[in-house]
């Protein structure tokens, strides 16, 4: 590999990396991975597909393509096709044809798209494939050893980055989940206080009056604060 294209792939790996410490959301992130990726690869479509666990499926999650053929393509499930077989196997295939490969399994999206050949390689995080990364071209095209290395490397970053900022993602949601807990138990106590009822009777209140305004009960329980609150002063 030349050491212009050394930089390039340290460079996108970088890119990558900061998207860590980045306010950015799970899609934007994912957008980012397979613009980077397509352009240090020389890609006419990059694509990155996450496992569905539920449904043991892989789902297109990102592409720089702006074919809507490709973009609307249908999930696969695990071991069917080529990008099920590289999730389930954990190893990297290529295909020099995917418009003739008997395991490829969206030949008319790849013949409508032009497509020709195809990389695919895993997306791990922590000893876990999540999802693959694709990478096609128009023409014929067996890919380098060093090509191979370079999409590894930064499939090896993007899980990382992808799994980081799901469990950051289930963090926050875990802190909004106890603020709210903690806000109907405090509206729950003012309305004990107040109307002289147990806790369960005035748990059913706010549910009662949740269902009656098709409202959370959060909101319910931050109405029932804010008028004590204001009644104070």
């Amino acid at each position: 590999m030349s050491p212009s294209k050394d930089k390039e792939k340290l460079d996108a790996i970088r890119q990558i990396g900061e998207a860590i410490s980045s306010d950015l959301i799970l899609k934007d992130i994912l957008g980012l991975i397979v613009q980077v990726t397509a352009k240090v690869m020389n890609s006419n479509i990059c694509s990155l597909m996450l496992i569905d666990e539920q449904k043991k499926e892989l789902v297109l999650k990102a592409t720089q393509s702006i074919d809507q053929a490709y973009n609307n393509k249908p999930p696969v499930k695990l071991g069917e096709g080529i990008a099920g077989k590289v999730a389930l196997e954990n190893k990297p295939r290529q295909i020099l044809d995917v418009t003739t490969d008997p395991l490829y399994k969206n030949k008319e999206i790849a013949k409508k798209c032009g497509l020709r050949s195809l990389l695919c390689v895993p997306l791990r995080a922590h000893g876990k494939v999540i999802g693959v990364i694709n990478n096609y071209t128009l023409d014929p095209h067996k890919f380098s050893r060093s090509e191979i290395a370079t999409l590894i490397a930064i499939a090896s970053q993007a899980g990382l980055v992808i799994s980081n900022t799901n469990l950051k993602t289930e963090v926050n949601k875990a802190k909004e989940e106890l603020q709210d807990r903690k806000t109907i138990e405090k509206a729950k106590w003012l309305i004990v206080q107040q109307h002289k009822i147990s806790e369960a009777e005035a748990f059913k209140l706010m549910q009662r009056e949740s269902m009656n305004k098709r409202k959370p009960l959060k909101e319910i329980a931050e109405a029932v604060i804010l008028v004590a609150e204001m009644n104070k002063e």
